[in-house]
């Protein structure tokens, strides 16, 4: 018999606070550079009609001895019924035996690491008087990053679009106290233009901005897209910037936006300049001036997953949180 902690959405929200996520990124993205961890590139299982994937990421991470597996559904926003657009289960096992320890909920564990990379990568990437903020994208991505951003940066000013105005202005609204002025875009391309760091969160299948927009000294997040056929900028914008990436073997199978930029001859997958662990840990450079526009592909490993979850969990235990199940 082993004790197993089940984690719920609102538990793992709460611990989170007590967290600084960011730094556990910082960690972890340095191990994955480091190889000190084992990340199978992910694998989806898709379901006739169009009906959505399956995806599953699984990983060993050494700094906690941590392995474990992501399952995670992805669905037509038509059959979501408001659901979250990633549900799925993070099981967690100790390494030491493969001992599961913990479930806890995939579409909040996704939401935290995801944003909290975001944070970091902009935080060690983009100028340090960046002001003004561009969120393209209004799901819940859109929030998690909005609230994670602020924690790196000051911004005076966040700039959001979406391809419905009304999603938009109730995402602005919900953000309106946490910022001096929050501003809903007629279009991308205005909310990119006027930007010091910009993120996509999207589902878009084809560029929703012009890298012409992009004005020098500006970051670039790339979040939304995880698949080759996806990508959330053209090849003008990957052309422009120095580009890093979380890992490498991911961006090469999964990057949409390098990849269509590759097989076009504009770049080579030499335009990768690092991986954020490098650049973290000091054995590549970042943002070498002012007028540099960098660019972060983020795809998401599952070491991101592993190192979040191992510190819910460990928080949950001081705690008492969470659902004790003997298995």
């Amino acid at each position: 018999m082993t004790t197993l902690t089940m984690l719920s959405a609102a538990s793992m929200q709460r611990l989170a606070l007590k967290l600084d996520l960011p730094e556990i990124l910082r960690s972890a993205m340095t191990a994955v550079s480091r190889g000190e961890t084992e990340l199978p590139l992910r694998w989806a299982l898709r379901l006739p009609q169009s009906r959505g994937m399956l995806g599953m990421m699984p990983g060993y991470y050494g700094p906690t001895d941590a392995a474990g597996i992501k399952l995670v559904s992805l669905v037509p926003p038509s059959l979501r019924d408001g659901r979250s657009s990633h549900l799925g289960l993070m099981i967690l096992y100790d390494a030491n035996g493969l001992v599961p320890r913990a479930i806890l909920c995939g579409a909040t564990l996704t939401n935290l690491r995801t944003a909290a990379a975001t944070a970091l990568a902009t935080d060690v990437l983009a100028r340090t008087d960046a002001q003004r903020l561009a969120v393209l994208g209004t799901g819940e991505q859109a929030d998690a990053h909005l609230s994670a951003l602020a924690a790196v940066r000051r911004f005076d000013e966040v700039l959001i679009w979406g391809r419905q105005p009304s999603a938009a202005r109730a995402l602005a609204e919900r953000h309106s106290e946490r910022f001096r002025r929050v501003t809903v875009c007629a279009s991308a391309d205005e909310a990119v233009a006027g930007a010091d760091v910009v993120c996509t969160v999207t589902a878009s299948s084809t560029p929703i901005f012009s890298g012409a927009s992009l004005q020098p000294g500006t970051h670039l997040n790339l979040v939304g897209s995880s698949t080759p056929d996806k990508r959330e900028c053209d090849t003008e914008a990957v052309r422009r910037s120095r580009y890093f990436v979380d890992y490498r073997a991911s961006a090469f199978a999964q990057a949409g936006e390098l990849l269509t930029a590759i097989s076009e001859g504009v770049v080579t997958e030499q335009h990768v300049v690092a991986e954020i662990g490098e650049v973290i840990s000091g054995r590549a450079e970042g943002r070498r001036g002012a007028a540099d526009i960098t660019a972060y592909k983020s795809l998401g490993v599952a070491a991101q997953d592993l190192a979040v979850a191992s510190a819910l969990l460990a928080a949950a235990r001081l705690s008492g949180d969470g659902v004790k199940v003997e298995i």
